[in-house]
């Protein structure tokens, strides 16, 4: 789809003067203004929030890139945004994870070609995304293989993304 097909106006970089400093932190991060961060612009208490958040998520935290981006691409399947698993395969292959994973994590069963440890966060990434509540199984599981700083960044992630992903859909951003 194009961009007309979007359900707001896009705000090009520029435009507007007030925008500056927000636009200048997203080119800095992230190196361009995507599709979108030209439709966050359009609240910027949203766009700096967003991009102050998701700068954290990404870069800030004890996630191995690699288990990050898995679960960024499963919550992106799950929640049918094109958009989002997209601009994170490129991610996922830098991080390390093989063309076979990025495309076995599409399908709603977990393959044995994921480790134990990809298996049990994206069976926790699964239960956030569709169910809401993970069982409580699943979570002391959680709490005894890694740290609560671990615990908190892989659940904020999920959360995160799945913010990400229903805002791309329900405004029909997609590639």
């Amino acid at each position: 789809m194009s961009a007309d097909t979007i359900r707001v106006p896009l705000v090009v970089a520029g435009t507007r003067p007030e925008l500056k400093e927000i636009e200048d932190r997203i080119l800095q991060e992230r190196g361009r203004i995507s599709l979108l961060y030209q439709v966050l612009l359009n609240s910027a208490p949203i766009a700096k929030g967003w991009e102050a958040m998701l700068t954290a998520v990404r870069n800030q935290t004890s996630v191995p890139a690699d288990l990050r981006e898995l679960i960024i691409l499963r919550v992106a399947v799950l929640n049918k945004a094109s958009f989002e698993y997209e601009a994170h395969v490129p991610h996922a292959l830098k991080a390390g994870v093989p063309q076979e994973k990025i495309d076995a994590i599409r399908e709603m069963s977990l393959s044995s070609q994921f480790t134990e440890e990809e298996v049990q966060l994206l069976t926790l990434t699964d239960h956030m995304t569709r169910d809401i509540q993970v069982p409580a199984e699943l979570m002391a599981q959680m709490t005894k293989h890694y740290t609560p700083e671990m615990v908190v960044e892989v659940v904020a992630t999920v959360a995160a993304y799945n913010m990400v992903s229903r805002f791309l859909v329900a405004l029909n951003i997609v590639h």
